[in-house]
């Protein structure tokens, strides 16, 4: 634990996102406090202060309807907060599985599987997500599903090529020649040893998700509206350039200020994890 904090402390642009990270998280756990107008996340309509450029009574000014951008924006960072996790917690043990089985059993076994993670590969994320968006009502349940069915190969592909590497190692070997099952050698030997690699990814892909989820939503294919979501927010806001450019600066500000802080902090936990094992 001191390794870590003298590994964050030495690094400024660790501390930079580890700041960002925890203004992000804060603003979404604390959403309910920090909104100066709460009830504006919803059907709230406000035409004598439609439009409005920041101010101090609106620190982001106000949208097309007169709602309050900053406390929208919070709520928006809840909700890619959410769907962020829930695909991760979804994606990520199908995809360490299937690189498990599949870098362990060799032969047939990993033909299929990784043939099959490679097909998922071969076609572009965005546009694998906006497939199924297209099939698929376009709501917060379905735009996880949409994520998660193409976030799922990449942590295929990454354990497959650890588990090709770890199988071969002298630890899996003892475990096998005193008769450990298949299950214990891959969850049990091989499996935490990968652990770091997927923690340092999971970081990284945080923002990526939030990213993706952002541009499904700037399509007209995520979150549907009134439910704040930065994607719509950047969309309809893009459309009244340069005029009202608080519309689309602030959301897009606050779509930087997440995927930069978890990439800069996921180099910082590359680095630890590295340091550690």
């Amino acid at each position: 634990m001191n390794r870590a904090v003298q590994i964050i402390l030495s690094r400024p642009l660790s501390i930079a996102g580890s700041v960002l990270i925890a203004v992000v998280v804060l603003s979404a756990a604390m959403a309910d406090l920090l909104a100066p107008f709460p009830d504006h996340r919803g059907t709230v309509v406000d035409f004598s202060n439609f439009n409005q450029p920041p101010s101090r009574q609106n620190l982001m000014g106000t949208d097309l309807v007169g709602r309050d951008l900053f406390s929208r924006i919070l709520y928006a960072y809840r909700l890619s907060l959410i769907l962020g996790a829930v695909v991760l917690a979804l994606a990520v043990p199908v995809g360490v599985t299937v690189g498990l089985v599949a870098g362990y059993f060799g032969g047939w076994v990993r033909f299929v599987l990784m043939r099959t993670t490679d097909v998922f590969l071969s076609i572009p994320p965005l546009v694998l997500a906006m497939s199924i968006m297209g099939v698929l009502e376009p709501t917060l349940t379905n735009g996880m599903i949409a994520v998660t069915v193409m976030w799922w190969p990449w942590y295929s592909r990454l354990v497959h090529n650890l588990t090709l590497a770890e199988r071969e190692e002298g630890y899996v070997l003892a475990a096998e020649i005193i008769g450990a099952s298949r299950f214990h050698v891959m969850f049990r030997e091989i499996l935490p040893n990968c652990v770091p690699a997927i923690l340092t990814k999971m970081t990284l892909d945080l923002g990526f998700v939030i990213l993706i989820a952002s541009s499904l939503s700037f399509l007209g294919l995520g979150v549907q509206p009134p439910t704040p979501d930065l994607g719509s927010m950047v969309a309809e806001g893009a459309q009244y350039l340069p005029d009202s450019w608080w519309l689309t600066v602030f959301p897009g500000l606050a779509i930087l200020v997440a995927v930069f802080g978890f990439n800069l902090l996921g180099d910082a936990l590359r680095e630890i994890l590295g340091t550690e094992q």
